[in-house]
């Protein structure tokens, strides 16, 4: 993985913090409550993760969370000072129990009572997506707060009282951004963010994604909300959407026989660099009975990865539309760098071909520009961003954070349908512009 060593950018990080400051709470009430909630996003340098800052417990304090695309549920480290006068079990056999789709019971714990040493207590399987680690843990419910607006000066938080969760250990962190204690899912299961927040604040199951580029601010928009950005850019009314496929096979770490997958698969059916379109072996771009193949989004994948024979197929196609750039020797995991300083800036990035990923039909084509198709790199190389999969990877394409960065991505989970909007570069916006309240 390609690393940026410079720390994040003071302002990104002050931006989270003045957006946890301490505000009134504004809960949920019968029949009202907010429509929409948000989670401030910026990105780790040292790990390329995305991390956000939300307000749990009592009394509340803030944690930082790298978020992920997958998971069952937010998982927290319940071992390391978890302090909260809140929380409390989810019993084994109960409704939330049973919707959890776990049949685990906690029932051997002999410590005094706390978060991670319960019985009674359903019992959950929280998974580090990015080391591909799980261990098991208590489910349980205790406050959670998010805010309502994102802007400069903070505005209210609404308050979920008993947000459902599992306990995670502590080494369960380890190679997690630096500071963070936990994982937010914000895949379709039943008690991950989109959905537990949509069945708590009474608003539309779905979500809007923006990631930002490191030093900069992003967002993750939960319910109706305008997709506003500054200057004046409403992107509502204007996103592409193709549908939401369900890989009937589970790809988490942890699942049980017959589990679907919880994560958001689009159907890719070519991609085009420069217009032409690349041969490629259209097989690997449908899943499988078994649940392999099939193109997928995926926010802990650092840069877009491809099979083999896709991989080859794209940098073949890409070096030969790029023969006048002077070539430089691969940096890793990169296979195709370029010499950066014989390569001009535009609005949109490095001025190289776009690379098109076309879905259902030509008009619904995801057009990837220089800054989401190019990494910078130690040492002035400018290289392809896609990694080699190997020969047989389960999905054939993952599409990594770096593809997604100032672009808005619509998850709705009703409707089984992505909405996105191409580079915001393009609009003469960012994800850093987006505004609300």
């Amino acid at each position: 993985m390609a690393r940026m060593p410079p720390p994040l950018a003071v302002a990104c990080t002050a931006l989270l913090l003045l957006l946890f400051v301490s505000v009134s709470p504004c809960r949920a009430a019968s029949g009202g409550g907010p429509s929409a909630v948000l989670l401030p996003v910026s990105k780790d340098d040292a790990t390329q993760q995305y991390v956000t800052m939300f307000r749990q417990r009592t009394p509340q304090a803030p944690l930082k969370a790298v978020l992920d695309l997958a998971g069952a549920t937010l998982w927290v480290d319940c071992e390391a000072g978890y302090v909260s006068s809140s929380y409390a079990r989810v019993p084994c056999g109960s409704k939330q129990c049973r919707l959890a789709k776990t049949n685990a019971c906690a029932t051997s714990c002999d410590g005094a009572p706390s978060p991670a040493c319960l019985n009674d207590t359903c019992g959950g399987f929280p998974e580090n997506t990015v080391t591909h680690v799980s261990t098991s843990g208590n489910v349980i419910t205790d406050v959670l707060s998010l805010p309502t607006t994102f802007r400069s000066a903070p505005g209210p938080l609404a308050t979920a009282p008993a947000f459902l969760f599992t306990c995670g250990a502590t080494f369960l962190t380890e190679g997690l951004a630096a500071g963070a204690t936990g994982m937010v899912s914000l895949s379709r299961a039943r008690f991950a963010f989109p959905t537990q927040l949509a069945a708590t604040f009474r608003f539309s199951r779905k979500f809007a994604l923006c990631l930002p580029p490191a030093a900069a601010a992003g967002v993750v928009i939960f319910g109706d909300a305008p997709y506003v950005f500054q200057p004046g850019v409403d992107l509502s009314k204007s996103l592409i959407y193709t549908p939401l496929l369900v890989n009937p096979v589970s790809t988490g770490g942890v699942s049980t026989k017959g589990d679907k997958s919880t994560e958001y698969f689009v159907g890719l059916t070519r991609i085009k660099v420069n217009g032409r379109a690349v041969p490629l072996n259209t097989t690997l771009l449908a899943i499988n009975k078994k649940g392999v193949g099939g193109t997928k989004l995926s926010t802990v994948t650092p840069y877009t990865v491809l099979e083999t024979s896709i991989h080859k197929a794209v940098t073949d196609a890409f070096a030969a539309e790029t023969s006048m750039i002077p070539r430089v020797p691969a940096v890793a995991p990169f296979k195709l760098c370029y010499d950066g300083s014989k390569v001009a800036g535009t609005r949109v990035g490095p001025a190289v071909p776009t690379v098109e990923l076309v879905f259902q039909s030509e008009a619904t084509s995801w057009v990837v520009f220089g800054a989401n198709s190019m990494v910078a790199t130690k040492g002035g190389a400018l290289c392809l961003g896609v990694v080699d999969g190997g020969v047989a990877p389960e999905t054939s394409v993952v599409i990594g954070g770096h593809m997604m960065e100032d672009n808005l991505l619509e998850f709705d989970l009703v409707g089984s349908r992505l909405g996105f909007s191409s580079s915001l570069l393009f609009r003469q916006t960012t994800c850093n512009n987006f505004r609300l309240g």
